[in-house]
């Protein structure tokens, strides 16, 4: 039988260790804004915390095709993951990538006839169809340890351990020469929020075609 101040001496560790693991992890918030201060949702936030060696865990996603364009029209994951193209059209579809992170081709094809695609390496990689040249998507592979997508409010949450990191921001109609990076140190508190502001406008959205990042 447990003796009272036995009990009472376990209940303190518990205690102890919740408050720990407490002290532990803080709230993100990542708010990403248009020159004029609107939100800007839909952009890809990626966050890497300094020391930390190993990335997000891999994961396994779908990107298909519909109505002539991919649906999502944009991913982010992490190094290692898969992706399976399925064609759910009516038409055939060529799939293909020149870009230096992951270069590959799936010939003309309907239905799910291919294994899933596995990128190993970092970097953007831009999709488009041989066949009909309105297709565009992007896949994010990222070496990040906390990514996502912001929300209607331009805003993205995520729990994170406290320390040193470096958050991102990237959108397909961000300019080529623009970068929105900073240095972020979450210490004491269980609250950390961060406000990104572009500096310039978007890129004018492509004619003749519509993306889920075309909104604004």
């Amino acid at each position: 039988m447990f003796k009272p101040h036995s009990i009472a001496g376990a209940l303190a560790l518990l205690g102890t260790l919740w408050k720990a693991l407490g002290a532990c992890a803080a709230t993100l918030v990542v708010v990403v804004q248009l020159p004029d201060g609107k939100p800007l949702s839909g952009a890809i936030v990626t966050v890497h915390q300094s020391g930390a060696e190993r990335p997000a865990a891999p994961v396994s996603a779908i990107m298909d095709q519909i109505d002539r364009t991919f649906v999502p029209d944009l991913l982010v994951i992490p190094m290692g993951s898969t992706v399976e193209f399925p064609n759910s059209d009516s038409v055939s579809h060529q799939i293909y990538s020149f870009s230096p992170a992951h270069k590959f081709q799936l010939p003309l094809y309907r239905g799910k006839p291919y294994p899933p695609v596995r990128f190993e390496q970092p970097g953007l990689v831009t999709l488009g169809c041989n066949i009909h040249d309105s297709m565009l998507a992007y896949v994010l592979v990222t070496d990040a340890q906390y990514f996502g997508r912001t929300d209607a409010t331009g805003s993205w949450t995520a729990e994170v351990p406290r320390g040193t990191y470096r958050v991102s921001v990237w959108h397909p109609r961000m300019h080529e020469d623009s970068e929105l990076e900073r240095q972020l140190m979450i210490g004491e508190g269980d609250r950390a929020a961060l406000t990104l502001r572009l500096a310039r406008p978007l890129q004018p959205a492509p004619l003749g075609a519509h993306h889920s990042w075309d909104t604004y």
